[in-house]
């Protein structure tokens, strides 16, 4: 055995690790049923010429399955973080109520949801994608070692078998995340 392809071996379990990990994070942020804050995760609110992560700013509780409500630390910025709501892409109207804001998550049509499957499905193909970056960089790397031939086929084998085992990862979780969004 070669410890430097052993190395990097764990190296490119890792990166593989990393690319599930991230695609987890962006399913996180696909609203399904019932408000979850990870919905705003990509807001930013303009905090004294900053531009802020809404969370930074801003409780964000979960009252009701259907409702987000965030109370900023400073009521000074309700409006900014009102205006950054409406520009966003989340299509929720939000309901100011001098302390805090509202977001009624209204009922997920058929249409809608048949619209964020398909944006599911995009995401796990951009995560598979990177998964067979990783097998590829991992790939060229195991080669420039010049390990002898029978030891270079074990290791590039062990590579795909990490591809492979990842890869289905990621259809586990699309599956997941698809029946979610897909139960009413």
């Amino acid at each position: 055995m070669n410890e430097q392809a052993d190395m990097l071996l764990l190296e490119i379990e890792e990166k593989m690790e990393k690319a599930v990990l991230a695609l987890d994070h962006q399913f996180s942020s696909i609203r399904t049923g019932r408000a979850n804050p990870s919905l705003l995760d990509r807001i930013t609110v303009n905090y004294y010429g900053v531009e802020t992560p809404l969370k930074q700013v801003a409780a964000i509780s979960v009252p009701e399955a259907q409702q987000l409500y965030i109370k900023p630390f400073d009521k000074s910025i309700l409006k900014d973080i009102e205006h950054a709501i409406n520009t966003s892409s989340l299509e929720l109207p939000p309901r100011n109520d001098g302390v805090g804001i509202r977001l009624m998550l209204p009922p997920l049509t058929e249409e809608r949801r048949r619209q964020l499957v398909k944006e599911v499905e995009k995401l796990s193909e951009t995560g598979k994608i990177a998964v067979r970056n990783v097998r590829r960089d991992g790939n060229d790397d195991l080669k420039k070692l010049g390990l002898p031939e029978d030891s270079e086929k074990g290791y590039l084998e062990d590579v795909q078998a990490l591809t492979d085992k990842y890869i289905k990862v990621i259809d586990e979780h699309t599956k997941s995340k698809s029946d979610e969004l897909l139960t009413i």
